[in-house]
């Protein structure tokens, strides 16, 4: 007999698709946003539910690398905090990382695929090449993984597992970081071990990355902002929420689950719940910019044009939620 299915949390509306003058569809979730000092400027929809944080998770995956000795930084570090587009930049990072741990390519326990940049991936199926797993956007971290396991002396065969040495220690980085206990591990789309915590946890996890002055946090954050095209790639929005938005750290997430915070501590952090991301950063954008920051680089991130024959009828804007500004700073 099935379980009896778990209760369903209120939760808030945070984004409308406005087609031509009529609201299409609608994208609940929960959100948090934080002050500077650290106080809770909004909590929507159910903050402290068990979500999982998918690619989100990478910074501190990548802060537990370097707590285990992986000597990373610049584009390394960032490479391996992030989502790379599988750009030729991107793979020659990755295998440098691979080398510096006297492995190849075929350690990798992360799925193959083609890039995520469509310039590469035209290219690279024009010219007959296959899919491979250095391509895939998670082969950063699994590098930096490998490396970490390679400095210790761990098995590099199982790194992926939730029991290995490497994931226990992301395990306790990730409860300490939130300051919430891990309350789910799951297997990710790229095969590691994932840790269950809560949207308020990433909005505390991120604040700390980004006020972070010194030690590994500090290094993580500071290799996302110096080499944000590592984090992302070529026009991607992560890339330019911290190439045009000095001192931010953003990072979003599979799953509609995205974090960003700013180097004087304001955070926000979401999930929505029917797993699309194409609200994310304009509602990350409209909270930031009600608790004071200039989002004005990255205008032209603050609304998704809804298209009809090609040609803009309507966008995608902040929800009922959102639409009074119940945020101060």
């Amino acid at each position: 007999m099935p379980d009896s299915p778990a209760a369903v949390p209120a939760l808030a509306e945070l984004a409308v698709v406005v087609r031509s003058g009529l609201v299409e569809s609608r994208h609940l979730g929960s959100l948090v946003a934080l002050r500077a000092d650290g106080s809770t400027a909004l909590a929507l929809g159910a903050p402290d539910a068990v979500v999982l944080p998918r690619s989100t998770t990478k910074p501190l995956q990548a802060l537990a690398c370097l707590e285990a000795g992986a000597p990373l930084a610049g584009p390394a570090l960032a490479i391996a905090a992030g989502s790379h587009t599988g750009e030729d930049r991107h793979v020659d990072v990755v295998r440098a990382v691979l080398a510096q741990a006297g492995l190849d390519e075929s350690a990798l326990r992360c799925p193959v695929d083609l890039p995520e940049d469509e310039p590469t991936r035209v290219r690279l199926v024009r010219d007959g090449e296959e899919a491979a797993r250095v391509r895939m956007n998670c082969s950063g971290k699994h590098a930096a993984m490998l490396l970490a396991c390679t400095v210790n002396g761990w098995p590099t065969e199982t790194y992926l597992d939730a029991d290995h040495p490497l994931q226990r220690l992301v395990h306790d980085v990730v409860a300490r970081e939130t300051g919430t206990p891990v309350g789910h591990t799951a297997v990710d789309g790229c095969g590691a071990a994932l840790f269950g915590t809560t949207v308020r946890g990433l909005a505390t996890a991120f604040r700390s990355l980004a006020t972070a002055t010194h030690g590994p946090a500090a290094r993580v954050a500071d290799a996302m902002r110096t080499h944000p095209e590592f984090v992302g790639g070529r026009g991607h929005v992560n890339t330019r929420l911290m190439a045009d938005l000095p001192g931010v750290v953003a990072k979003g997430g599979a799953e509609g689950v995205i974090g960003v915070a700013t180097a004087d501590g304001r955070a926000v952090a979401m999930k929505v719940v029917d797993g699309s991301p194409r609200a994310t950063t304009v509602v990350a954008l409209a909270v930031l910019r009600a608790l004071g920051v200039d989002t004005s680089p990255v205008a032209d991130l603050e609304t998704v044009p809804v298209l009809g024959g090609g040609v803009p009828v309507g966008e995608v804007r902040p929800g009922a939620a959102l639409a009074t500004d119940r945020t101060t700073t």
